[in-house]
């Protein structure tokens, strides 16, 4: 079984990410999200807000590709995560060259401590490149639209946050 892990805080899932998991599902058997635990970004959404919200959004994932996605909460080290859950490639989405730059350094980083796990680029959807959760949550706040870079429950769950409907 080819098991995949694409991690990162989803603080909230975007499109932009859903585009990601659709394309990553066909590549792997199981395709487990990482939902980051980092303290160091102060997430709009808890913990628990947001594997829910993957959770919700990726059913209609699985059940239209046939493959298994997992959800999976993790704090440690992500090339110690692949390890916990049988990953044996790690998928990142990339939206520009400084998306690139970062995510060589990691992938270098994460060679060195075990070369058994490979990394996978999906480059973002020319129609998503430009989603970022923090802009999507800057928005929002602001009053704004987000309808274009959200499902709609995100989106409500997003103009909740801040006290919209």
């Amino acid at each position: 079984m080819r098991i995949g892990l694409y991690p990162g805080t989803f603080d909230p899932i975007t499109l932009g990410h859903i585009d990601i998991i659709q394309r990553a599902m066909a590549l792997v058997d199981r395709l487990v999200i990482g939902v980051a635990i980092n303290r160091d970004k102060a997430p709009l959404f808890d913990l628990d807000e947001r594997v829910a919200m993957v959770e919700a959004e990726c059913k209609g994932i699985a059940a239209k590709t046939g493959g298994e996605i997992v959800v999976h909460p993790f704090e440690n080290l992500l090339i110690n995560c692949a390890r916990d859950v049988g990953a044996s490639v790690i998928v990142r989405g990339l939206r520009a060259v400084a998306d690139f730059e970062y995510e060589f350094q990691m992938v270098g980083m994460n060679r060195a401590m075990d070369d058994s796990v490979e990394t996978v680029f999906l480059m973002a959807d020319a129609r998503r490149q430009a989603i970022a959760s923090k802009l999507v949550k800057e928005i929002a706040r602001l009053d704004g639209d987000v309808t274009k870079f959200v499902t709609a429950d995100v989106r409500s769950a997003l103009y909740a946050k801040f006290g919209r409907s």
